[in-house]
C-alpha cells in the first residue's frame, strides 16, 4: 500500500525541507509516500502571476482567486487519471481532524491538499471544487501549509510500513480512544526522581496494566471528553 499527496501552495519551498527527513521522509524513499508540491502561481496568467484580489464588498486582506485554482485542479487531476483525487481545502472552517477521521481517509488513494492564505479562498472553490475541508485546531494560521505539513505526517504514520515497528502504532495516543501512558528511559533515578517500581519490576503482565491504567488515569484528568466517549467510569481505574 502506497498513498500519494500533492499539495498546491504559494510558497513550495516551505514544505521540501520539512519532507527530506524523518519518518515521512524515510516513507518517500522507500516509495511508500509519494509527494509532489505544486506552485499555485505556475497555474496564473500575466507577467506577475497574480493569484489573490481584493474581496468583493470590500474588507480587509486579499482572497485567493478561483481561476488559478480551479486550473491547477485540473492539471493535477490529469496527472494520473487513474488515482481518484480526494480534493482537500486546508481551512480553519472544516472539520478537525483527528486519528478516526485520518483512519478513515486513508481509503483513499490521493490527496491533493490546497493551502489557503490571505483572507482564505474564493467562496467557489469552497462550493465547487473541493471534496473535504480540514481543519487541524479552532485557531488561525498564516495558511495552510502547515496544516498540510500535519495532515500527511498523521496519514503516513497510519500506512503499513512506515513505522519501523509496527507496535508503535498501536501504543500512540488516541489509537484506542485513549491518551498514552507515561514513558520513562535510563538513569533510574536522577537528582531524587525516581521511575516507577512496576517498570523495574520485569513482570511484563503487572507493567500491561499498570500502562493501562495510567492511560485511564491520563485521560480522566487531561481529556474528560475522550474518557466518557469511551464509556469510562471511575471504576474502569485501578485503585490500587
Amino acid at each position: 500500500m502506497s498513498i500519494h499527496f500533492d499539495v498546491l501552495t504559494i510558497f513550495p519551498n516551505s514544505l521540501d525541507k520539512v519532507f527530506e527527513h524523518g519518518v515521512v521522509g524515510r516513507a518517500i524513499e522507500k516509495g511508500l509516500i509519494k509527494l509532489n508540491i505544486w506552485n499555485l502561481r505556475d497555474f496564473s496568467d500575466g507577467a506577475y502571476k497574480k493569484v489573490d484580489d481584493e474581496p468583493f464588498g470590500g474588507g480587509a486582506g486579499m482572497v485567493l482567486k478561483i481561476e488559478p485554482i480551479s486550473k491547477a485542479i485540473e492539471k493535477i487531476s490529469s496527472e494520473n487519471s487513474k488515482e481518484k483525487l480526494w480534493k482537500v481545502l486546508m481551512t480553519p472552517q472544516g472539520r478537525t481532524l483527528d486519528q478516526k477521521i485520518a483512519r478513515n481517509l486513508l481509503k483513499k488513494e490521493r490527496f491533493l491538499l490546497i493551502c489557503g492564505r490571505y483572507e482564505g479562498v474564493d467562496e467557489r472553490v469552497r462550493e465547487f471544487c473541493v471534496d473535504d475541508e480540514i481543519s487541524v485546531g479552532d485557531y488561525v494560521l498564516s495558511g495552510g501549509e502547515i496544516p498540510s505539513m500535519i495532515f500527511i505526517d498523521v496519514l503516513s504514520r497510519l500506512v503499513p510500513g512506515v513505522l519501523s515497528n509496527k507496535n508503535s502504532l498501536k501504543d500512540e495516543s488516541f489509537s484506542d480512544g485513549l491518551l498514552d501512558y507515561p514513558h520513562y528511559t535510563r538513569p533510574a533515578e536522577y537528582n531524587g526522581m525516581k521511575v516507577p517500581n512496576v517498570l523495574l519490576s520485569g513482570n511484563h503482565d503487572e507493567i500491561q496494566m499498570w500502562r493501562k491504567n495510567e492511560s485511564l488515569k491520563r485521560t480522566r484528568i487531561r481529556r474528560r471528553d475522550l474518557f466518557d466517549e469511551n464509556k469510562l467510569s471511575d471504576k474502569d481505574i485501578e485503585t490500587k
